[in-house]
Formats: structure tokens, sequence, C-alpha cells
């Protein structure tokens, strides 16, 4: 009975010892896995960050792509200027009254109904129209128009003189 109770009482003093020394290497453990997965999260973090970025200066690039492929305003100017009987005012008139458009404004559909619809725009050296939209003659004015919404997309003042 001595034994075991002399056994029992050094189990007793070296099990605190022991334990402690578990547990600190759990903690390291746990630390260690803590910054494993603090250092994947900002890999992906930057990873991500690198594809917005990526992703961003495509669009810039595509955009000036579609600039440099956009008609500029000294295409039809330049035309305009040696060929002025094309964009003579004539005898044109409207029902309506004069509005000044701006870009973002809804018309109504009596604004840009098939009777004020320029029908060949590279005859003023103007862009094809995009789907849903129409080139509207309103005065002297032009008006790029989203058909399907009534919405002005651009407006082109003192167009015809």
């Amino acid at each position: 009975m001595k034994k075991f109770i002399t056994a029992a009482l050094l189990a007793a003093v070296a099990m605190p010892v022991a334990i402690p020394a578990a547990q600190a290497q759990s903690r390291e453990q746990r630390r260690d896995y803590r910054d494993d997965r603090r250092d994947y999260r900002q890999d992906r973090r930057d990873d991500r960050r690198d594809y917005r970025n990526d992703r961003r200066n495509d669009r810039r690039d595509y955009r000036d792509d579609r600039r440099d492929r956009r008609w500029g305003d000294d295409d039809w100017r330049g035309w305009r200027n040696s060929n002025r009987g094309l964009y003579s005012r004539g005898n044109w008139r409207a029902p309506f009254r004069y509005n000044s458009f701006r870009p973002g404004v809804s018309i109504g559909v009596s604004f840009y109904g098939p009777r004020y619809r320029i029908s060949d725009p590279w005859r003023y050296r103007l862009p094809q129209p995009g789907y849903n939209q129409a080139w509207v003659r309103h005065y002297d004015d032009l008006l790029l128009v989203d058909t399907r919404r009534g919405r002005v997309i651009r407006v082109i003042r003192g167009f015809y003189w």
C-alpha cells in the first residue's frame, strides 16, 4: 500500500509539470496554425486585388480602344465644312416648339418618331446607332436617343446650319 501511495503522490507532483508543457506545445501549434491561416488569407486578398487591378486595366484598355475606333467630332465637322449644302437647314418644321435637351433626359415618343429619325447616318459621317438607338433631328440639333426607354444619350447642338 505504501508503494501505491508513493506512486500516486509522485504522479500528482509530476502531472502538473507535464500538462503545462503539453498546453504550451498546443498553444504554439495553434499560434502557428493561426499565422498560417492569416498568411493564406492575406495571399488570397493580394491575389484578388491583383485580379481586380488586371481587370480594371483591361477595361481601361478596352475603353481606349473603343475611343480610338469611335468617331470623333472632327470627322463630321470637317465633312460638314466641305459639304455645306448637305447640312443646310431647309424647310424643316416640327409641330412642337424647340427644347434644349441634354443627355440623360427622358423625352416623349413624339420627339423621336419615324418622321424625325435620320435613316442614313453614314451620309452625315455619323456612326451607326446601336441596337434600340436612333439619330433624331430636333430643329438644328441632333439627338442620339434610346428608343426603348426614350432617353437622350448624346446631343450635338447646331448640327444643321
